[in-house]
């Protein structure tokens, strides 16, 4: 009887060791099924000011908005560059038929964030990009700096404030910049979806 005992006592770490590991490796799992569904970007304006006006798609036939595609991406491993535990890459679909991804970007001049190809991007910045565990915000670089710059009456466009000083050296004094929050919202998932091809060389 007594040997019984000390050998389920032996035989507790061992259990407790193991179902840890399952524990980590289904978190993990969960994490990276996260991380890989496709994804849209909801702006919202950290200063609740009541005065930021978003483009849309739908501009009346006079407007001169910039026709688009909307954003549906995901984290993606880049095939040369890796951040380890910091993030990974970014892509989007550009196009629906036929289905075509571009990388995400931040313009190592301009500090704009924008879309190309693997060779567009090639000399930019391209990660890491991550999310806020809770709220999943998108975050660039281990932190949450993304602004919108009114380009023309109306018409934003997405900027990342890489030397966190309100972009002072990048926008012009006459441009409105507003601080924001991207937050990643699941797409729905369709009945059939096209497969995803991987991004564009």
């Amino acid at each position: 009887m007594v040997l019984g005992v000390l050998t389920a006592i032996a035989a507790c770490p061992a259990i407790v060791g193991t179902n840890e590991a399952i524990q980590m490796t289904q978190k993990n799992q969960m994490k990276q099924m996260h991380r890989e569904r496709k994804t849209n970007l909801v702006v919202s304006c950290t200063h609740q000011d009541n005065k930021l006006w978003i483009a849309t798609r739908r501009q009346t036939a006079n407007d001169d908005a910039p026709e688009g595609h909307q954003f549906a991406g995901y984290f993606f491993k880049h095939p040369t560059l890796n951040w380890g535990r910091k993030g990974d890459g970014y892509v989007s679909t550009i196009m629906d038929d036929p289905p075509m991804l571009n990388w995400i970007y931040v313009d190592k001049d301009t500090y704009e964030v924008k879309y190309g190809t693997k060779s567009e991007s090639e000399d930019h910045r391209l990660g890491p990009f991550s999310c806020t565990p809770v709220d999943h915000r998108l975050t660039f670089d281990e932190w949450e700096g993304f602004c919108a710059v009114e380009e023309r009456p109306g018409i934003w466009s997405l900027y990342f404030d890489v030397d966190d000083d309100g972009l002072e050296e990048k926008v012009s004094m006459d441009k409105d910049v507003l601080e924001i929050e991207l937050i990643r919202r699941e797409m729905r998932i369709p009945h059939s979806k096209p497969k995803d091809v991987g991004p564009e060389e």
